[in-house]
């Protein structure tokens, strides 16, 4: 029986992987932590908000993000931000931000250091 390509594996995570030997991620990673949640004084970075940054051979990233609430005020702005963030990189070919739902965001996924300048811990 053929498995449906569309449909995860099983044991899959569901947070795909970030490139994170490539030369470019930790700038990337910088430039994901200058755009802020204007609802919460932390980048969205630390607050878990960035699942997955790939980057390709050719230098074009792909960031798979989410938002803290479906409702967030802010979700039709928030992945242009990003990408206007990271774009003018020196290096970065193009970006592309994706908006996901799944998994959904949890407090858990944020950083110790947004959980402290929370006051979560």
């Amino acid at each position: 029986m053929a498995e449906d390509a569309s449909e995860p594996m099983e044991g899959a995570p569901l947070i795909k992987p970030s490139s994170t030997d490539h030369p470019l991620y930790e700038t990337v990673v910088e430039a994901c932590r200058s755009v802020y949640d204007p609802e919460i004084p932390v980048n969205i970075y630390d607050l878990g908000l960035v699942y997955t940054i790939e980057i390709d051979d050719e230098n074009a990233v792909d960031i798979t993000m989410t938002l803290t609430a479906p409702g967030c005020p802010v979700a039709g702005e928030m992945p242009g931000w990003l990408a206007d963030a990271v774009e003018p990189l020196p290096g970065v070919k193009q970006v592309d931000v994706e908006l996901t739902w799944e998994p959904p965001w949890g407090m858990d996924m944020m950083s110790d250091e947004a959980r402290l300048e929370l006051g979560f811990m």
